[in-house]
């Protein structure tokens, strides 16, 4: 049997690029299952304000299984911590029944901490080592941490002093609690992106904005607002959320609501692109599809990559 350079797929891009398309018909061809790599799709009823394209994972009358979509209700207070000791299972889960992974999502702090081996722990803070570390510029920082943790492959601890000093907070807990530390298996994942040019890119976000409110994403807040969700709370779960809030709580009329969610949403699409961007100027090879490129293409190509 011919031995796998890949151990999964992961298909990443910016809202409305269509990303979630291409990784069920590359999960379909490949005999794959997806694990969603997105922040808010965990949340049960929240779907049309957190873009979930069901219909996507329906194809030629097949369903493609997909995993940490819906999973817990509104209301509770996702994190990475939860989100890598989720991803872990479903990897597990998957891999154990020889299905092929297939990572897709928008969410960079989550992909990131997937593909680079984040620690599956909660650190708590060290008030006492803070105060040690406070006068120390980066440079003694790093240097301090390089003692602990002599190979630096997560560029990111290194970006500042607060980032330095909470990587050597996690170190020092391990060294102290070594019954604890928990990676995430190494993972060799192919990673492809799917975007368009900025002015497309755009245009595919207001069209899906409209689309989006036609369906009914206005009765989904108000349903959550009747459940007994606070107007404060739902600003938690992102862009549309907030603004829709706003205008169904009085402080903002609907053509107001809608302009400044579409800006915003913009916003978010150019400092998703930031993210991906300054992952692969720390390393991360990124092979980014054309969105106008056809799908069977798209697929064709991944599979290329793939070699399976």
């Amino acid at each position: 049997m011919k031995q796998r350079k890949y151990q999964m797929l992961t298909i990443l891009g910016p809202t409305a690029s269509g990303k979630t398309t291409v990784g069920a018909h590359a999960a379909q061809r490949i005999d794959g299952e997806i694990i969603s790599a997105d922040s808010r799709q965990i949340y049960r009823g929240m779907d049309l304000g957190t873009g979930k394209d069901y219909k996507d994972y329906e194809i030629d009358g097949q369903k493609i299984p997909y995993h940490l979509i819906d999973t817990v209700d509104a209301g509770f207070e996702y994190n990475v911590y939860l989100y890598t000791n989720a991803f872990l299972k479903a990897y597990e889960d998957i891999t154990s029944r020889g299905k092929f992974p297939v990572l897709c999502g928008g969410s960079g702090l989550y992909i990131e901490a997937v593909l680079n081996n984040y620690q599956l722990i909660q650190v708590p803070k060290n008030h006492k080592l803070r105060k040690e570390l406070d006068d120390k510029n980066l440079e003694e920082l790093v240097q301090i941490l390089s003692s602990y943790k002599p190979d630096l492959h997560n560029s990111t601890d290194t970006e500042n002093r607060r980032r330095a000093i909470r990587a050597i907070e996690i170190e020092v807990y391990l060294k102290d609690h070594p019954e604890l530390e928990n990676e995430l298996p190494e993972i060799n994942s192919l990673i492809v992106g799917v975007k368009y040019d900025r002015d497309n890119r755009r245009r595919r976000i207001t069209e899906r904005l409209k689309q989006r409110l036609e369906d009914g994403m206005l009765d989904e807040v108000q349903r959550l607002l009747d459940s007994g969700l606070k107007p404060e709370q739902l600003t938690y779960y992102g862009l549309e959320y907030k603004y829709l809030t706003l205008h169904l709580t009085g402080e903002l009329s609907y053509d107001e609501m809608f302009k400044k969610l579409e800006i915003a949403i913009h916003q978010f699409a150019k400092r998703q692109m930031t993210w991906f961007r300054r992952m692969e100027k720390n390393g991360t090879t990124i092979h980014w599809l054309d969105g106008f490129m056809p799908l069977e293409e798209k697929i064709a190509q991944i599979e290329e990559m793939l070699d399976i």
